[in-house]
């Protein structure tokens, strides 16, 4: 199949203040005080007011061949998807059993990464809310994702894997490279820099496999 791009409206979005403090390290039993949560409450509707969130996916032919023992010093897998070959043991066991996968790429924008440097200068506190507040808000574009994909899957008589992005694990972080060859990810916004970390910041790409 082609590329599937997303455009969801920001006005849609629910902000979920549990995900932002678990995010900023508050354990269910010891959540934020009253200063805090009105910060994150704060940060949630500020950021929801610029951010632009975009995705793209599409969905390609899986062959996963495991090495035995006697091929390999460390049992890996084979991967292989469009022109791809990647060998991974880590990624390999997420993606067992699965004939296909799907290289997804989201952002919530570049006005995110301006709106926290505003604070970063002037109020670390609040400036390191938006930053929790950003993850939580980029989640919610990929799970976004992650249900797009499994409707596809669902017609197919398929279901999905969790999602798996580059440089964790033993994937390497220069398959981004890949990703951005792959996808339109430019269509989107993002920018993949020398350094392998993608512009805007508040972005992922990933592998979901189905199964």
């Amino acid at each position: 199949m082609s590329a599937t791009f997303l455009f969801p409206d920001s006005k849609d979005f629910s902000p979920d203040l549990k995900e932002v403090a678990r995010y900023l390290g508050y354990r269910k039993v010891a959540g934020p005080d009253v200063d805090v949560s009105a910060l994150m409450e704060k940060a949630a509707k500020e950021m929801q007011s610029v951010i632009k969130p975009q995705a793209v996916f599409e969905v390609f032919d899986l062959s996963v061949v495991e090495c035995s023992q006697s091929e390999c010093i460390k049992t890996t897998t084979e991967l292989k998807f469009a022109d791809i070959t990647l060998h991974s043991r880590d990624l390999g066991a997420n993606l067992k059993d699965c004939s296909k996968v799907a290289l997804v790429a989201a952002t919530i924008g570049p006005q995110v990464d301006a709106l926290i440097r505003r604070y970063s200068s002037t109020d670390s506190v609040y400036a390191s809310i938006l930053q929790a507040t950003g993850a939580m808000y980029i989640e919610e574009v990929v799970d976004l994702l992650n249900a797009e994909i499994k409707k596809i899957a669902e017609t197919q008589g398929l279901k999905t894997r969790p999602r798996y992005s580059p440089g964790y694990g033993d994937v390497p972080l220069d398959v981004q490279r890949d990703f951005f060859r792959l996808l339109p990810c430019t269509r989107i916004g993002l920018t993949l820099m020398d350094t392998l970390i993608m512009a805007p910041e508040k972005s992922v790409t990933a592998f979901i496999g189905l199964y």
